[in-house]
């Protein structure tokens, strides 16, 4: 059974994420984001909940800011390569995300249904990997 993290500063949107995904036979950890608890990634270590992932679920809007947000997923991605990241709550502000490289990330505008979400995270998990 894959395991995802979803991370997101809202506790309600949380929930929401992780049943779809719980619906869909994932495992689910939640993780309020940097802004609720200290983030060993930005710190430059490894993060236990990512090191036991299969598949990240971030809010974009979970640091804040659109350029605390391309830091951290910059710094995730340094640190866990490999590690598919689902970025929702995506919106024209966040100009820097990129689907292709080794930065990518699977977007999705706005609050996504289970269904969209689902789908993200298994065209994720497919493209696991591939990031070069």
């Amino acid at each position: 059974m894959a395991r995802a993290v979803v991370v997101s500063k809202d506790p309600r949107l949380a929930e929401q994420h992780a049943q779809a995904l719980r619906d869909a036979g994932y495992q689910v950890e939640l993780c309020g984001g940097p802004q609720q608890e200290p983030c060993p990634v930005l710190g430059g270590l490894p993060c236990p909940l990512a090191d036991r992932a299969d598949v990240l679920v971030y809010d974009a809007w979970a640091v804040g800011g659109t350029i605390p947000a391309r830091r951290l997923v910059a710094e995730v991605r340094e640190t866990y390569p490999d590690l598919p990241i689902v970025l929702t709550s995506v919106d024209e502000s966040l100009e820097w995300v990129e689907t292709e490289g080794p930065h990518r990330v699977t977007p999705l505008e706005g609050h996504p249904s289970p269904t969209e979400l689902q789908a993200a995270v298994q065209a994720a998990l497919a493209d696991q990997g591939m990031a070069v």
